[in-house]
C-alpha cells in the first residue's frame, strides 16, 4: 500500500493501545514505502522525515533519539559544533546546550536498536519499513529499517510488488472457513486452559512456599524454646552450686 491507502486506515475497539489498522478486515501492524524524502526536521527526542511516495499523499516518518554521555578523545582537535550544516539542515527546534558533554543517536521505536540516518537527507529514495501510529490525528510511521533504492528499476519492481499484494490479498476480504474457525477456536480453549493450569500451578507453588516457610517458623522456635530451656536449667544449676559454695564456707548460713 502507498502513502494514500495507510492515511485510510482504520482503528478497531478491540485493539486499543496495540498499534494494530486495519485495511478492509486485514490487521495491518507494519507498513513499507518506497519514496524519496522531501523534508527532514530535528526537534527534542526525534527527527521527522517527510516521504512522498507518488499516491497522491505524503507521510511523516518518526525517528526517535536516545542521550548519551559523548566519550571523550584527547586526539580530537576540532568541535563538532563548528561543523557547518547544510542549508536544508540548519532548520532545528533544539535548543542549543552549554556544553558538549552529551550526544544523540537515533534509536528505532520497537527495540530501540541505534539506527544511522545520516544518508536520509531530501532528494534521496528510499524504502523504508515501521509501525503505524497517530499523531494529532494523522498517521505516521516509527522507522525500524530503511534501505536505499539505487536505481529506478529497484523502485519500479518495489511498486509492482505493492501493487499486486494490493491487489491480491488486500482488497480480498478475509474470510475464514468453518474449519479453520473451529482449529481456531479450539487452540483458544487449549490456552486457557493452559493458562488456567499455569495458575493452579503457581497457587500450589505459593501455597507450598507459605507452608515451607511456616514449618520452618515453627521448627525455629521450638528450637528457640528448647535452647531456653537449656538455659534457664543450666543458669538453675550454677546458681544452686554457687549457693552450696557459699554454705559451704559459711557466707549463706544465718
Amino acid at each position: 500500500m502507498g502513502a494514500a491507502d495507510v492515511h485510510r486506515l482504520r482503528k478497531s475497539s478491540d485493539f486499543v493501545g496495540q498499534n494494530i489498522f486495519f485495511y478492509n478486515n486485514h490487521p495491518i501492524q507494519f507498513v513499507s514505502l518506497v519514496g524519496v524524502i522531501v523534508a527532514r526536521t530535528d526537534i527534542p527526542r526525534r527527527t521527522i522525515l517527510t516521504l512522498d511516495d507518488s499516491s497522491g499523499a505524503t507521510i511523516d516518518i518518526a525517528v526517535l533519539k536516545k542521550t548519551s554521555p559523548k566519550p571523550t578523545s584527547t586526539s580530537q582537535t576540532t568541535s563538532s559544533t563548528s561543523q557547518e550544516k547544510p542549508p536544508w539542515s540548519s532548520f532545528s527546534l533544539t535548543a542549543p546546550t552549554a556544553t558538549n558533554l552529551t550526544q544523540e543517536t537515533h534509536v528505532t521505536s520497537k527495540d530501540h536498536d541505534e539506527i544511522d540516518i545520516s544518508d536520509l537527507q531530501p532528494g534521496t529514495v528510499v524504502r523504508v519499513k515501521g509501525t503505524l501510529s497517530t499523531f494529532r490525528s494523522q498517521m505516521q510511521l516509527h522507522l525500524e529499517r530503511f534501505w536505499l533504492v539505487r536505481d529506478t528499476n529497484a523502485e519500479m519492481q518495489f511498486l509492482d510488488t505493492r501493487l499486486r499484494f494490493l491487489i491480491e490479498v488486500l482488497s480480498v476480504p478475509w474470510m475464514l472457513t468453518d474449519e479453520e474457525i473451529e482449529t481456531l477456536r479450539g487452540d483458544a480453549e487449549r490456552c486457557d486452559e493452559r493458562a488456567l493450569e499455569d495458575k493452579r500451578r503457581a497457587e500450589r507453588i505459593a501455597r507450598k512456599k507459605i507452608e515451607r516457610e511456616e514449618r520452618h517458623a515453627k521448627a525455629i522456635a521450638r528450637r528457640y524454646e528448647k535452647e531456653e530451656n537449656e538455659r534457664e536449667r543450666e543458669l538453675r544449676k550454677v546458681r544452686e552450686d554457687g549457693e552450696r559454695v557459699m554454705r559451704k564456707f559459711g557466707f549463706g548460713s544465718t
